[in-house]
């Protein structure tokens, strides 16, 4: 099977400030805006654009593909972690009042938010939806507007890393990361990261 080229573009930044969005619906500040804009602006030879539903990457994908003329995917599993009780919330107001963020942070294998979604739960959704848009855009390059969450869980799978390391792969807004999928195999692209 040829390989499937994915470009996964993390949402730049949101409104609301330093909080647990998840699946939280927020929108992209101008700023975000603007520097995910900077990242599509190189010529790029992508054959279709994915994004998650959630409005801080598909406002964005929308008006890409619509810019770029390529059709444009919905994957409703590429949406981000769902963190329960923290959704909406501070990281700090969290940090003084939970002491499970503490554990989650240390093992998120192990913990889960209150009424959040268990990070086994999550890696199974994401990986199924990445195999299957491989798989029906096989040879193809793709442009992925994702979150956070999902592009480090992708980057573990990549480097054959443990899931609970996850969250020690940096991926700041707007940030790009360039994977091959071949035989449900994920590797990373080197140097083209950024």
């Amino acid at each position: 099977m040829p390989e499937t080229r994915l470009d996964l573009l993390r949402h730049g930044q949101c409104e609301g400030g330093e909080i647990f969005r998840g699946s939280h619906d927020v929108a992209l500040t101008q700023e975000g805006w603007a520097t995910m804009q900077a990242r599509v602006d190189i010529p790029t030879p992508w054959d279709a654009v994915v994004t998650s539903p959630l409005q801080r990457c598909r406002a964005f994908a929308e008006a890409a593909a619509e810019r770029l003329a390529l059709p444009l995917i919905i994957e409703s599993d590429l949406r981000e972690m769902h963190f329960g009780e923290w959704e909406g919330r501070p990281y700090q107001e969290i940090w003084d009042n939970d002491p499970i963020l503490a554990l989650w942070g240390e093992d998120p294998e192990e913990h889960t938010p209150p009424d959040g979604e268990p990070l086994a739960d999550f890696a199974r959704r994401v990986n199924a939806a990445l195999d299957r848009l491989a798989k029906s855009q096989s040879g193809r390059r793709l442009l992925v507007v994702t979150h956070g969450g999902v592009i480090r869980l992708l980057l573990t799978r990549a480097k054959g890393l443990p899931r609970n390391t996850l969250r020690d792969q940096p991926v700041p807004y707007a940030h790009f990361v360039p994977l091959n999928w071949c035989d449900g195999q994920l590797r990373e692209v080197p140097g083209e990261a950024g």
